[in-house]
């Protein structure tokens, strides 16, 4: 008979309570797939009194993490704390060089100490099980370390934060502002009381370390990644994307090109016919692009408590099947460290909105400074404010929006492009720029 897996958890959270429940409600299931018992024999959290709605006799309560993990009745240490240092780093140390296996929902600790965290499981034999911390319960993690193994990916971009697909779904079906809808999402609990990390990118730029270096086989850098947020997307974006058939969402994007691993997170202009365009509200959603295949697009819940735990119980199974992965997939020793890839080299189609004054010879300037660029343009749309046609019977003193759609070229190029309309003085106000990812 094949002895439990004994678990200890650290951190008695939303996620935290859920994973009790679900080893307890599934112990059974469990069983008949891992071929032996999981049991929960210790906890620990900040607050010993705090009702969780569990029955807790029976489990030992530890009196810290680091005490947790060094507990030498546990074989499986469950970080469900968060934070990228101390104490979640410390006891994983610690759990690590026990020999234990550890399960974590982490993202910020994988993105900043996945790789030194890795050597200690492969040093000592233990596993480091991270799949909720990337995309919850899309299984991401196990599609790229296992399940295409022998696929050479060259491109792996998605929706990672259900905040930002949310908020911009809303502005798209009711044409309302960013702030507006931002206001709304932390009425609803969809956004914190401080949005700056969701909004801003960083959140996606912490997953999107961790996927590249599951599908380039580089080392985790959340530095290397370009980020940009979504605060500066307007309405009439929206509008825009839709009737040039697009739309707008956060993607973070890492692609093998000829310089490098490219690493990005930013509002991207998507085809409505892709499927990562179909992806709406809360959800998030992971397209792998890799040799010999087609595109293969994962998507479900990227957040919540019953997701991110599904997926915890999951890794936890695969420890008591005694299934030991390396944790990105190679030794740590072969990773390759990667540098931020300049987004001037970046090169694609891009959406340029400009807010020209309506001067003669005005759109007569704006095409001569992109063509002395070499840049093409696929489309041209000229509006008044209110969003009509323009009228050329009458000329406005307001300035007028222009809406230039490019064929492939340089971030570069586009701005220079940019810089000089700008010192030509014949727009006002910030241009918009989204990139455009057309496959």
């Amino acid at each position: 008979m094949v002895s439990p897996l004994k678990v200890g958890i650290a951190g008695l959270g939303t996620v935290g309570a859920e994973v009790v429940r679900l080893i307890e409600q599934q112990g059974s299931a469990l069983t008949a797939r891992c071929g032996r018992d999981i049991r929960v024999v210790a906890v620990t959290a900040r607050s010993k009194s705090r009702k969780r709605g569990l029955d807790l006799r029976g489990i030992k309560w530890a009196e810290s993490p680091l005490a947790l993990a060094n507990d030498p009745s546990i074989d499986c240490f469950v970080e469900l704390m968060g934070g990228a240092g101390d104490p979640a780093l410390g006891a994983i140390e610690a759990a690590l060089k026990a020999g234990k296996s550890v399960v974590t929902a982490n993202k910020a600790l994988i993105a900043k100490h996945g790789v030194k965290l890795g050597g200690l499981a492969e040093r000592f034999g233990g596993a480091l099980n991270y799949e909720a911390a990337v995309g919850a319960a899309i299984p991401i993690v196990k599609v790229l370390r296992e399940g295409l193994a022998g696929t050479e990916v060259n491109r792996v971009y998605g929706i990672l934060n259900g905040t930002c697909n949310y908020i911009l779904t809303r502005m798209e079906q009711e044409g309302i502002s960013f702030e507006e809808c931002l206001k709304d999402a932390q009425r609803l609990g969809y956004a914190e009381a401080d949005p700056s990390f969701d909004v801003d990118g960083h959140d996606t730029a912490q997953k999107l370390a961790i996927l590249a270096s599951l599908a380039f086989g580089t080392k985790v850098a959340e530095k290397a990644v370009f980020v940009e947020g979504i605060s500066s997307i307007m309405p009439e974006d929206l509008r825009a994307a839709e009737e040039l058939g697009y739309r707008v969402k956060l993607l973070g994007v890492a692609v093998r090109t000829e310089t490098g691993i490219e690493q990005r997170v930013h509002p991207t202009m998507v085809p409505k016919s892709s499927s990562i365009a179909q992806v709406m509200g809360v959800t998030n959603a992971v397209t792998i692009d890799g040799r010999g295949i087609s595109p293969i697009t994962l998507v479900g819940p990227g957040a919540g408590g019953a997701a991110t735990a599904a997926a915890v119980v999951a890794d936890i199974a695969d420890v008591a099947r005694g299934v030991r992965p390396l944790p990105f997939g190679q030794p740590g020793e072969d990773l390759v460290a990667t540098q931020q890839a300049p987004m001037r080299r970046h090169e694609g189609g891009y959406y340029i909105r400009l807010m020209a004054r309506d001067l003669p010879g005005t759109a007569a300037t704006i095409a001569t400074r992109l063509a002395e660029q070499n840049i093409s343009l696929e489309s041209i749309v000229q509006r008044q404010p209110n969003g009509s046609a323009p009228d050329a019977g009458k000329r406005k003193s307001e300035p007028v929006p222009v809406i230039l759609v490019t064929y492939a070229t340089s971030e570069d190029a586009v701005n220079r492009a940019i810089q000089a309309v700008k010192r030509d003085k014949v727009i006002t106000g910030r241009p918009q720029l989204i990139r455009i990812e057309k496959n």
